[in-house]
């Protein structure tokens, strides 16, 4: 086997410690009985190793050398490690130890994960954590230790532990020396146990700034206009995760001045805003978006955040609000800024109201950016592109992942936004009136770009792969 294709399973990750593996540059094999197989950096001296090695675990060690770079690569990858989670205890899985959870949710906090998955299923049970957007696979659980685990995050969440049929939502306000920060948890009941997913949400709205998020001068001068205006709907569009409700906090906190009154309902609040009046949704008691909505607008509001426009009473509320000289900023689920169009018009809104009402309309998506410290150059094959797809220019090179100790050997680091801004002018009103999908000519001569050019001009400079464009390509 070569090299780069050596991987560690799981359940032998767990046969150190993160501080053993970094300390003696070891990594585990292969476990059994009283033996435990260990790889290290080559030019080590074994007999030395070994013999710590079997006193500090208990166990027979045989070692296998492979090329420092290769350990090193390893390490980075299987042994996360932040200056930030250098003093965490390490977490003691097999004795499931009392602070287990505390130690891993301030592990996923501190390499910036987003959420964290605890899962059952007929042999084993497993934490996977998602970073910048791909779920890693963390920590095996042994069976017996699961039921403690869920029982714990039931009680901080203020859940019913006797209740293992029906799903469950609760809210955690996590503290922990330096962290403190909210957390959403979602319990579902699956065929082996119940499967729980952490959402680690970041109150600190203080960083957020809507020039740094990604627009392009064009792009952030059309969805100021929108912004500025005193009244009309703007909406955000996108899938899960794909940052716009980052985008809405940074907006709300643009508008946010003694002058305004601006009223939220959120589902869940994510961050805390100091001058804005932020709600939570609590459908179990008939508080959704359109019941609030309803008493929004007897609290004299100047502006209104709607988290989600799920159904025809929320659109419907949302549109209202706007006629009556309010601005709505919301979110919706199409796949691209003119879609939102099509859907509200599916809901039920007539096409005129749209029309009159909606101001703008934005795409959103997140892109992963190459790590600039190992990304390597290609030459570049056009067949690469989907095949409908035009480019608006030849691109001779680009640049591939390739993995390094900064990117923990994924060979991307960090994530960007890309976005697709659409200010409704009155041209663009008459085709929503006529119920025109098709403005491709109209957008062109407003010189406004679509997902697809914002994505492959951050290609063409050799920011992203080919990869993580490729998908939004097709909505050329």
């Amino acid at each position: 086997m070569d090299n780069d294709d050596i991987l560690l399973l799981t359940e032998n990750i767990h046969l150190l410690s993160k501080e053993q593996a970094w300390y003696y540059r070891v990594l585990p094999k292969s476990g059994s009985g009283d033996a435990l197989e260990l790889y290290c950096e080559d030019g080590s001296d074994e007999d030395s190793l070994t013999a710590e090695l079997e006193v500090l675990l208990g166990k027979n060690i045989l070692l296998e050398q492979l090329p420092s770079t290769t350990v090193a690569r390893l390490l980075s990858k299987y042994y996360l490690r932040e200056n930030a989670v250098e003093s965490t205890t390490q977490m003691q899985l097999g004795k499931h130890a009392d602070d287990f959870l505390e130690n891993l949710i301030s592990e996923a906090k501190s390499l910036k994960s987003s959420d964290i998955h605890i899962e059952r299923y007929e042999q084993k049970c497993r934490v996977r954590i998602r970073i910048d957007g791909n779920m890693v696979e963390r920590y095996l659980l042994k069976n017996d230790d699961y039921p403690a685990l869920i029982n714990k995050i039931k009680i901080f969440a203020n859940l019913d532990i006797a209740e293992k049929r029906l799903p469950q939502d609760g809210r955690i306000n996590f503290r922990s020396g330096d962290h403190q920060f909210d957390i959403r948890v979602s319990v579902l009941p699956t065929l082996y146990g119940e499967k729980v997913v952490l959402r680690l949400l970041n109150n600190d709205a203080t960083n957020i700034d809507l020039n740094s998020l990604g627009f392009s001068d064009t792009d952030l001068e059309n969805y100021l206009q929108g912004v500025k205006r005193p009244n009309g709907i703007l909406l955000i569009s996108g899938p899960t995760g794909s940052g716009k409700t980052t985008t809405l906090y940074a907006t709300l906190k643009l508008l946010n001045k003694e002058t305004r009154n601006i009223l939220t309902i959120e589902d869940p609040v994510e961050y805390t805003l100091e001058g804005v009046n932020q709600v939570q949704l609590k459908e179990s008691i008939g508080l959704g978006f359109a019941a609030a909505l309803r008493t929004f607008l007897r609290q004299d509001p100047d502006v209104i955040m709607v988290g989600e426009i799920r159904d025809p009473e929320t659109a419907n509320m949302a549109i209202r609000a706007a006629l009556t000289g309010h601005l709505v900023l919301s979110t919706i689920h199409t796949n691209s800024a003119w879609g939102t169009v099509s859907r509200l018009i599916d809901m039920g809104i007539p096409s005129f109201l749209v029309a009159n009402t909606l101001s703008t309309t934005v795409a959103q998506r997140l892109i992963r950016l190459l790590c600039p410290n190992c990304k390597t150059q290609h030459s570049f094959d056009p067949s690469m592109y989907p095949r409908q797809y035009r480019p608006s220019r030849e691109v001779k090179h680009h640049y591939r992942p390739h993995g390094c100790e900064e990117c923990y050997y994924t060979g991307y680091k960090g994530r960007k936004a890309v976005y697709e801004v659409i200010p409704v002018d009155l041209d663009l009103a008459d085709e929503i009136k006529k119920g025109n999908a098709n403005i491709h000519g109209l957008l062109a001569e407003r010189s406004i770009h679509t997902l697809a050019e914002n994505a492959f001009d951050i290609f063409s400079e050799g920011l992203t792969s080919i990869d993580e464009i490729y998908p939004l390509l097709f909505n050329y």
